[in-house]
């Protein structure tokens, strides 16, 4: 496992006043706060991060080619070795352990917030998901595995690399099995009393939305007896879990036939076939205007839409997209009913968000109380000095 055990092979020297954030453990080095690189050191390798007057940072992977120059692992001097990955992984997945007593499906390792820049680690069951996310994390990724077998025992390890953001690092996409068996086109996984089946090399993810967890708890208690809308359902994870919270009616709306195939099969599955369940088809700014138009209301709708800033200068478009989502849930919403709203796009921040929501609310002629703000689940914690980490934001709204 000797690409585990390196020392480095360059120095990355900042330029005068750009050691603050390093100071606070913050763990990205951007191109434009470097000086100058000493040494030669080739993309990926391992390099020392000095300040200006020459006094080291920390140590972390090098990649010239991406605006995130250096990636830091460490912010001392000490080894990164085969023991270094090993105390990290096995740190993360402790931290995990509570869960299972809920769940067999979780996030083993998320990335900086783990202290592990780029690396990305989900269990479903007796399968592991990996993402490689940056050049650092694949030109170690074989040892990884070798490691991550050893550790967890999984049946298989799958690769999903397949996320746009690896083209920044110069790399391309990459799926498929690195050891043991590749994992059924539809596997059963735990949350809760509910059971999901999950598809690990097709999903969106790495085969579900392990974030929402504690999301798709709540809505299962916010459910019983009323009438559900869950728009853009996926494979129907906040409808299942409303439906087994006693919902009176739950109506799946979803752009994908396939998706929302599945989320019949979830309701099968959780023999919960029985319950109320309407399954449709379609644009979701255009249904929800035809429902609207139809008379349809709901005691609890669920917005969950796709991620709609991928830039910054992205994000205007997505707070328009935003406000017109909501403030179609909200005029869908029965008086005193219920919405959970989320946004997955990390670079609209809370107070941006909070705003769309108000002017969704006066445009839809109501009032809206927030009782909650909603994130990720805590199998995706945020490191404190890496707010980046945040990308998950939601809350729970009443119509006033």
């Amino acid at each position: 496992m000797s690409t585990l055990c390196e020392r480095p092979r360059g120095e990355v020297v900042l330029a005068r006043g750009k050691a603050g954030p390093i100071r606070a453990r913050h763990p990205w080095v951007y191109s434009a706060a470097i000086s100058r690189v000493r040494g030669a050191p080739a993309p990926g390798d391992l390099v020392r991060v000095l300040d200006a007057r020459g006094r080291p940072l920390g140590q972390g992977y090098y990649n010239p080619r991406s605006q995130i120059t250096v990636r830091l692992l460490r912010f001392d001097e000490g080894p990164v070795d085969e023991r270094f990955w090993r105390e990290r992984l096995v740190r993360a997945a402790a931290a995990r352990e509570p869960l299972g007593e809920t769940t067999d499906a979780l996030r083993l390792v998320n990335a900086e917030s783990d202290g592990l820049p780029g690396l990305v680690v989900d269990r479903y069951r007796d399968f592991l998901a990996l993402q490689a996310l940056t050049l650092g994390i694949e030109r170690r990724k074989q040892a990884l595995v070798q490691l991550l077998a050893e550790l967890f025992s999984p049946r298989g390890i799958y690769e999903r690399s397949d996320v746009g953001v690896r083209r920044l690092e110069g790399l391309s996409p990459t799926t498929g099995v690195l050891t043991g068996e590749g994992p059924p086109g539809k596997l059963e996984v735990r949350e809760g009393e509910v059971r999901f089946l999950v598809d690990i090399p097709h999903g969106h993810k790495t085969g579900f939305y392990l974030d929402q967890r504690e999301n798709r708890l709540l809505a299962r208690e916010l459910a019983a007896d009323g009438e559900v809308l869950d728009i853009c359902c996926y494979t129907g994870g906040f409808g299942v879990q409303a439906a087994a919270g006693g919902a009176a009616a739950v109506l799946f709306l979803e752009i994908s036939a396939k998706h929302l195939r599945w989320a019949r099969d979830q309701l099968e599955l959780n023999g919960l076939s029985g319950v109320r369940a309407g399954f449709l088809a379609g644009d979701a700014f255009q249904e929800l205007r035809r429902l609207y138009r139809q008379g349809k209301r709901f005691d609890l709708i669920i917005l969950d839409p796709p991620k709609f800033a991928r830039s910054a200068a992205e994000v205007p478009g997505a707070l328009r997209g935003y406000r017109d989502l909501n403030r179609l849930a909200l005029a869908l919403l029965r008086p005193g009913g219920l919405l959970l709203t989320f946004s997955c796009s990390g670079r609209v921040g809370w107070e941006a968000l909070q705003r769309a929501v108000g002017l969704a609310a006066a445009a839809a002629g109501c009032d809206a109380q927030i009782l909650r703000r909603l994130s990720q689940a805590q199998d995706h914690p945020v490191a404190a000095s890496y707010p980046e980490g945040e990308y998950l934001r939601g809350f729970l709204l009443r119509r006033w």
